[in-house]
């Protein structure tokens, strides 16, 4: 195959018009100025040439994220892994860049040079492959050698993976709840409360707490929840509930804007294997306001009159594009709070607990629906079982890193 048939897998959206449709009729003062300021991060600027250089690359690649609000977020975020990365001193070699562009185009079966020539001729300048490439490396390495030494991934954790997901896997778990909320501001003083609620003692007592601190549906019940089969909870907290015994609670859970905690009221085994998704429908819609009163009433009352998620389309009619937000992933691909929410969702049933930029923004979640899984038998290979349960724990340190850091950074956007 040639690198041009090649890389014409990564050029569909654009011969389907991707240049019409995006860049056809850019706004007048765009055209005129491509390097006038978009956002500004403390003292870094965003220009307009890196926005739709940053849009050009994203849909030339067929990747999602790339509608101009989220690429004007994405960018805000490199520019905050970048200037987090330099404080501390962490620089990435040049070898480093060079293997990961390696890396990046072997994907597309392509090398380095067949990869910069294609998006060249797409109109993507080789600074914008690098940039994105260099902001993803160095902010790996940072995370792992910041939280590495957090993430011990056991053989028991590892075995109790395997079991959770095999299909054959009829496991029921009965759980109590506690998820509170903690704004980059409070989030130390939540998790050290976090850390006190985790040596409860008893039922009664974790249920106390959950009246108390708990910001879901399930605080009036004490936290309680029905029988729940394993395979409908996020794949990184499975093990974790497994290595439990009745009565035992997990360490805190970091999950944006939150600290979640898990106490095992019981365990069972049923006769009928547990369903397997091969993937989870969903749709959020956001608030403005957080957790005010005023931004969940709001939310109660869309939730009252929507029966699916299409519905949601109505109620975000006339709205900016990033006010709602559907897809359709793999259950290892969804964020662990926006998967513990769905979890106890039937299709059509709604959840406020969740809440986005710094506390800052009401999550209105719905679930769409579940894909079963076909079940053919495949053989589990523990390593890779082991590397994806610590990717996913550091995943959850990031995000949560990131949303510090947006929370104390200076940013404007100037659109």
């Amino acid at each position: 195959m040639s690198s041009k048939t090649r890389f014409q897998r990564l050029t569909t959206a654009l011969a389907a018009g991707l240049v019409a449709a995006t860049f056809g009729a850019p706004h007048a003062a765009q055209a005129q100025n491509l390097f006038a300021p978009v956002a500004q991060v403390d003292e870094a600027l965003i220009t307009e040439f890196e926005v739709q250089q940053r849009i050009r690359f994203l849909q030339v690649l067929g990747a999602r994220g790339g509608s101009r609000g989220e690429v004007i977020d994405e960018l805000i975020n490199d520019r905050l892994r970048l200037a987090e990365t330099a404080r501390v001193g962490i620089t990435l070699p040049d070898e480093d860049l060079q293997n990961g562009l390696s890396e990046f185009a072997a994907r597309a079966e392509l090398t380095t040079d067949e990869l910069v020539q294609g998006l060249e001729s797409a109109g993507v300048a080789r600074e914008t492959l690098r940039d994105f490439v260099t902001s993803s490396l160095i902010w790996r390495d940072y995370i792992r050698a910041r939280f590495g030494s957090r993430v011990q991934i056991s053989d028991r954790e590892i075995d109790l993976a395997i079991a959770s997901v095999r299909p054959n896997s009829g496991i029921e778990v009965l759980l109590s709840e506690i998820i509170i909320p903690a704004p980059p501001p409070r989030a130390e003083q939540v998790l050290a409360q976090a850390e006190q609620i985790a040596q409860s003692q008893s039922e009664a007592e974790f249920s106390g707490f959950a009246r108390r601190f708990s910001a879901t549906a399930s605080r009036g019940n004490g936290g309680r929840l029905p029988w729940t089969e394993i395979s409908q909870l996020p794949p990184a907290l499975r093990p974790l509930l497994l290595a439990l015994t009745p009565g035992e609670v997990t360490a805190p859970l970091p999950i944006p804007n939150a600290v979640a905690l898990f106490q095992l009221r019981d365990i069972r085994e049923t006769d009928a294997p547990a369903p397997e998704y091969a993937a989870i429908e969903y749709a959020a819609y956001y608030i403005p306001g957080g957790r005010t009163p005023e931004a969940l009433a709001r939310a109660r009352a869309i939730s009252a009159r929507v029966d699916r998620c299409d519905d949601l389309y109505g109620v975000a009619q006339g709205q900016p594009e990033n006010v709602l937000d559907r897809g359709s992933l793999p259950p290892s691909e969804i964020p662990d709070d926006i998967a513990i929410e769905l979890s106890k969702l039937d299709p059509g049933e709604t959840s406020t607990a969740l809440t986005r930029a710094s506390g800052n923004t009401l999550v209105l979640l719905m679930l769409c629906g579940r894909t079963p899984e076909l079940g053919e038998d495949q053989e589990i290979d523990r390593d890779s079982v082991a590397s994806q349960l610590r990717n996913q724990r550091l995943g959850a340190f990031a995000e949560n890193l990131l949303e510090q850091l947006r929370a104390e950074a200076t940013i404007r956007t100037f659109e």
